[in-house]
């Protein structure tokens, strides 16, 4: 039988604010246990929740970009449910009347085409505390640091029909919530989880098969794997006539594998009821259009402007505009060098690939985007060549200053004197006379294949100072005279 996936993701975004959603306490990560949870945090009597305008602010420039209609009157409610990290025995959410609606956001596939996966809602809540297992040698500990830490919840519609497609969501997601400065997104903090609701059904068939829901996966990678694993099982569970039940499932990335929680509650087991302390929030239209002014250009657009402004392929501009950061960088490195190619290219290539092997946020870079441009600027002045670049680049990594620098101190600038390569490529072609012969009885196939070896022969020579346009055009016309 051929299967189809439906999948639907409920992706919780720890906002980027100084204090929580109801109380003054502060939200730095890597505190000391319990040293950041007022008396409202812990759910004293007599205290009262006040709330966060800037996490509305926030959640309201989400909507405003996701296209979302907003609730001009939005209503928060408890959600009662009784775990130790939760010291009120409820949980102050929004449920019938979320701060954003339905919306949409558009995910690039691997082939390139462009997919609308539709945003049911998202709506403000505050986070729970967290229980603590490791240390405490078959008891656990409460941290209530993490305990009103304003979250938006942004929850998608079930149009995501494989593993590679969610990860391509959340990563538009995680791009999204950090150009709009909202969420760190750092998902090794927690700062963005992703719940995700997995389910299958007979291809054709227009009724969805009973979900199970994967709690808390905080990386790109499990969240692909987990799908993948979630899926598989269910496949088999059917296939050898049992039947999925709807529950709630950890993923296990050390056995690759989802084992089930708890089952899985619907929103009456929740007992949902409008929280008395906290009035109705009416939105003034002012407001809305006044954050919608304060929107920044946002990943399509740039990505968009890249490809009309600067020439650059839907690929490059894509990558490039992932983050905005990268963007940033990218664009400063252009303003030096003016060739967004060249800069698009040693950004994606080596610039990435340091990064990468160091494990460095591009905020991190040891090469700064002016010293990136500078050592561009001496390519295209064929000051260097593109391979003394690549050591001119390891020697800026490495701190030892930038390109005009290390081009002077190690003797790296690149020689573009004609005479002085005529007289290099002489000596090579003397040196190596019976392939020179064999070039010249050769046919043009053959040809091809070794005018490689006396390229590479003149570079050795030149200790790849000499210029390598120059070296190929001098170098044909003497095997040919």
């Amino acid at each position: 039988m051929q299967w189809e996936t439906v999948i639907g993701l409920e992706i919780h975004a720890q906002l980027a604010t100084q204090s929580k959603i109801f109380s003054g306490s502060a939200t730095t990560f890597g505190a000391d246990a319990n040293t950041q949870a007022s008396l409202v945090d812990l759910a004293m009597p007599g205290t009262l929740p006040v709330l966060n305008k800037t996490a509305v602010e926030m959640a309201l420039k989400f909507g405003l970009a996701i296209d979302a209609e907003l609730g001009m009157t939005n209503i928060f409610a408890r959600k009662n449910y009784f775990y130790p990290d939760l010291p009120k025995g409820y949980q102050t959410s929004q449920m019938d009347d979320p701060v954003v609606g339905k919306g949409h956001l558009d995910i690039t596939l691997e082939d390139g085409t462009v997919k609308r996966i539709g945003i049911t809602r998202a709506h403000l809540e505050e986070d729970a505390g967290k229980s603590l297992h490791e240390d405490f040698h078959g008891m656990s500990g409460i941290d209530l640091n993490r305990a009103g830490t304003p979250l938006l919840e942004i929850v998608s519609e079930p149009d995501i029909r494989s593993a590679k497609e969610a990860v391509a969501y959340v990563k538009a997601i995680h791009a999204l919530v950090r150009y709009l400065g909202i969420c760190d997104g750092n998902m090794a903090e927690g700062s963005l989880r992703c719940d995700c609701n997995v389910s299958v059904r007979p291809k054709g068939q227009a009724e969805f098969g009973t979900r199970a829901e994967i709690k808390n996966v905080n990386s790109f990678r499990f969240i692909e794997k987990a799908i993948n694993h979630e899926v598989q099982r269910q496949i088999e569970l059917i296939e050898d006539g049992g039947k999925v039940v709807q529950e709630t499932r950890l993923y296990d990335p050390n056995k690759d594998q989802t084992r089930s929680m708890r089952s899985k509650e619907e929103a009456n087991d929740y007992r949902y009821f409008p929280c008395p302390d906290l009035l109705p929030v009416v939105l003034d239209p002012a407001t809305i259009e006044q954050l919608r002014g304060e929107l920044p250009e946002l990943p399509p657009q740039k990505c968009a402007r890249f490809q009309s402004a600067y020439g650059l392929s839907a690929y490059d501009a894509s990558v490039l505009s992932a983050s905005r950061e990268l963007a940033d960088y990218f664009e400063a490195v252009n303003q030096v060098c003016n060739d967004a190619k060249l800069a698009a290219n040693w950004v994606m290539g080596e610039l990435s690939s340091l990064l990468n092997k160091d494990n460095l946020d591009i905020e991190q870079s040891p090469v700064s985007a002016a010293q990136l441009g500078g050592m561009l600027l001496r390519i295209q002045d064929n000051t260097i060549s593109g391979k003394i670049a690549k050591m001119v680049f390891e020697a800026m990594a490495a701190g030892e200053g930038d390109a005009d620098q290390i081009i002077e101190s190690k003797g790296l600038k690149q020689v573009t004197d004609s005479g002085a390569i005529e007289s290099m490529l002489d000596d090579v072609l003397a040196a190596n006379a019976e392939q020179v012969q064999q070039y010249r009885d050769s046919d043009e196939a053959k040809r091809g294949k070794m005018f490689g070896f006396f390229v590479g022969q003149a570079m050795r020579a030149s200790k790849g100072k000499a210029n390598p346009q120059q070296v190929n055009e001098l170098l044909k016309k003497k095997l040919e005279g």
